[in-house]
């Protein structure tokens, strides 16, 4: 049937056939087949959808999944985030209270570079 949401409704398993076509990918392959993917879900007791299926392998025939996933990132970000007007209010005084913490957090995330730089060691090289 399926995970549950926590007040009894079916958890809908939105994203089974693409985070298996990923892990196909990462497994050395590089255009994952239905019997792939219906092999890895199937690993953990979930049935593929051939329809789903077959309409994500028909999508991303010949496609980088890389280039797939950045363009859809551009897509998103291009989307509005918001909700209705009636939190505005209590927003603005929020991010006007956080102002003076956002200062400070810089001002130790500054410290921390500086102390970073003077050992030679940077997290990220």
């Amino acid at each position: 049937e399926g995970p549950r949401h926590p007040r009894g409704r079916r958890q809908p398993e939105r994203m089974k056939h693409v985070a298996a076509f990923l892990l196909a990918q990462l497994g050395g392959k590089t255009e994952p087949s239905a019997e792939d993917i219906t092999k890895i879900l199937g690993s953990v007791g979930i049935e593929a959808e051939s329809d789903k299926l077959d309409a994500l392998l028909g999508n991303l025939k010949g496609r980088d999944i890389l280039e797939v996933i950045a363009a859809g990132r551009t897509k998103m970000s291009a989307m509005p985030s918001g909700g209705g007007g009636g939190a505005a209010a209590p927003v603005a005084a929020a991010a006007a209270g956080a102002q003076p913490a956002a200062a400070a957090a810089k001002a130790v995330v500054e410290e921390e570079e500086v102390e970073e730089e003077a050992s030679g060691f940077d997290l990220f090289d």
